[in-house]
């Protein structure tokens, strides 16, 4: 399903004849955006055929309505429902631009947030970007002379209020008669609320209970403003929505946004977040701490296993290849740096680890039985080739349906398996040369030498079991298995 903010529905009928529409649904008078209402707004809820009956995508469709209702004369945008149900009304990116000042002017702040969206749209991390918030609606300022009303007895609360129920109506009660239910409604007739100089036409009782016309402390001025007064937090707000461009992820935007906030923005005015932008934005970046833990872990695993602080360097700097390798693939096919593509890298990382394991432990044993550091490199490099291209090449193909995945869910679907196939594949084809290598470089270094005094090689099983084997052997009995 796809929503749009028309200021208008009365071209629906070219979102019906869209190829891949099935129906459209439209609200008069209200935009769902910011739940707000007006004679000028309007509402389209359009829904799109099963994936099975169409082949376009929901960005393919939007880019089509957006071609199509581009001369229609109103101001129309396109926007997808949030991923999150109840987090926003649109997906994307969701901001308020906030006016701290405590000023009034509301042509000032339109002025303000004009500038700040031209701004942005001159960042390439930002597309399809829209505000709602405008102060050139025409109204009609009733200007009342406090003194003169005074003068004549009457009150301003009870003036607008009587102003109200003449314009407007009240509910006053309800009856049942003929076995119905009927509501009272107290109003002006429509003969005298028909145009708006019939206001001063008006009269309002005063307290002597006297009639006096609204025209004796009353004048009408036309002018323009605000549709409607949003505030967040308090302030004073403007309503903006967006969507990263091709390439990039919210995170992007959002911290595009706020590099744009920093240098056009005056002093009194801010931005603040909302909907799932919220969230996103205080989290921050998670992702890069969540990465250097895993990192550390593995890193501390793998100096316990090979009692050395300094090999583990080796399975660690052989893992760049693979995220290289992920980026590359995800670049190639237009897909974003998201959560999708990070949980696929935190899984590569276990299993370009595994690989690097296998044969910076093989080398180890070697050169433990003699070998040179350049021999066991090498042996290592070759005894562990076939396996490794037989487990990662079977990993890459499980991961082809993921890349070429279509329907609900395909863009998930497609960033976490080119994320882990191009890392996969890359690291894989790269991994035994640059493995081996890096094995070569750190054996080399701490060949000879102990970061302990008298510290041992071996573990303490391992050196019961060879010292049990020597004693069995001088005994003339049998080595142990």
């Amino acid at each position: 399903m796809a929503y749009f903010y028309p200021l208008t529905c009365l071209k629906s009928h070219i979102y019906k004849e869209t190829e891949g529409v099935a129906s459209v649904v439209s609200l008069a008078g209200y935009e769902i955006m910011t739940e707000g209402r007006g004679s000028n707004a309007g509402t389209c809820l359009i829904n799109l055929k099963d994936w099975s009956e169409r082949k376009q995508s929901v960005r393919e469709i939007i880019e089509e309505l957006e071609e199509k209702t581009k001369d229609i004369g109103a101001l129309i945008e396109f926007f997808e429902p949030p991923p999150l149900p109840g987090f926003g009304s649109s997906g994307g990116f969701s901001l308020r631009l906030l006016n701290k000042t405590n000023s009034t002017d509301y042509h000032e702040f339109e002025k303000i947030n004009n500038e700040f969206m031209d701004a942005m749209r001159k960042r390439k991390e930002l597309s399809g970007l829209f505000t709602f918030y405008a102060a050139n609606y025409p109204q009609y300022e009733l200007q009342i002379d406090n003194k003169v009303a005074m003068q004549k007895g009457v009150s301003i609360g009870r003036a607008m209020e009587n102003l109200n129920i003449m314009i407007g109506s009240t509910y006053e009660q309800g009856f049942i008669r003929f076995g119905r239910f009927f509501k009272v409604y107290t109003q002006s007739v429509p003969e005298s609320r028909r145009f708006p100089s019939d206001i001063t036409g008006l009269y309002v009782k005063n307290e002597h209970g006297e009639m006096v016309p609204y025209s004796a402390f009353m004048k009408i001025k036309k002018t323009q403003g605000p549709n409607e007064i949003t505030r967040y937090n308090l302030y004073n707000s403007a309503a903006i929505r967006g969507f990263p461009a091709r390439g990039y992820t919210t995170g992007n935007a959002i911290r595009a946004i706020r590099e744009v906030a920093a240098e056009t923005l005056p002093t009194g005015y801010d931005i603040a977040w909302e909907g799932l932008s919220f969230d996103e934005a205080a989290r921050g970046n998670e992702a890069v701490y969540i990465f250097i833990i895993v990192l550390i872990f593995v890193y501390l695993v793998l100096a316990a296993q090979y009692e050395s602080f300094v090999l583990p360097l080796a399975v660690i700097l052989s893992l760049p290849i693979g995220i290289f390798g992920s980026f590359l693939l995800l670049k190639f096919m237009g897909l974003a740096n998201d959560v999708y593509a990070q949980v696929g890298m935190i899984m590569l990382v276990g299993l370009l680890a595994k690989n690097a394991v296998l044969i910076v432990e093989f080398a180890v044993q070697k050169h433990r039985q003699g070998a040179t550091i350049l021999d066991a490199a090498i042996e290592s490099a070759r005894v562990r080739f076939r396996p490794i291209l037989m487990t990662s090449f079977a990993f890459c193909a499980g991961m082809i349906p993921l890349v070429i995945a279509t329907g609900p869910g395909a863009i998930g679907n497609r960033t976490i398996g080119s994320s882990s196939l191009g890392g996969m594949l890359i690291g894989t084809v790269f991994g035994v040369i640059v493995i081996s290598g890096l094995y070569y470089i750190f054996g080399s270094l701490i060949e000879g030498r102990q970061l302990v005094k008298d510290e041992y090689d071996e573990t303490l099983t391992e050196e019961y079991v060879h010292t049990r084997m020597i004693e069995n052997i001088c005994a003339g009995g049998k080595p142990l298995p």
